[in-house]
């Protein structure tokens, strides 16, 4: 497995922060987030079921490059 660090969150101190990565062989994106209080688990649970071993996480649109980087990260990595 490669595990891709793509970035932090760019408005934090760099501890405790939203971070995403890329897992190339896995072909899955790694997020680490702030727990969701109870008011947004309720509002996600009104589309389904939260599974065991499944978690919300939250991460602020501030990172929507972030995000964009990670896709084109796994696009280029991605086995055709």
């Amino acid at each position: 497995m490669t595990l891709h660090f793509i970035a932090k969150d760019p408005e934090t101190n760099g501890d405790h922060c939203p971070t995403i990565w890329y897992d190339d062989q896995a072909r899955e994106f790694v997020v680490q987030g702030w727990d969701p209080d109870e008011a947004l688990l309720a509002r996600c649970r009104q589309a389904g079921p939260i599974p065991p071993g499944e978690h919300v996480v939250r991460i602020p649109a501030r990172m929507a490059d972030v995000l964009r980087e990670a896709l084109d990260v796994a696009d280029r990595t991605a086995v055709r």
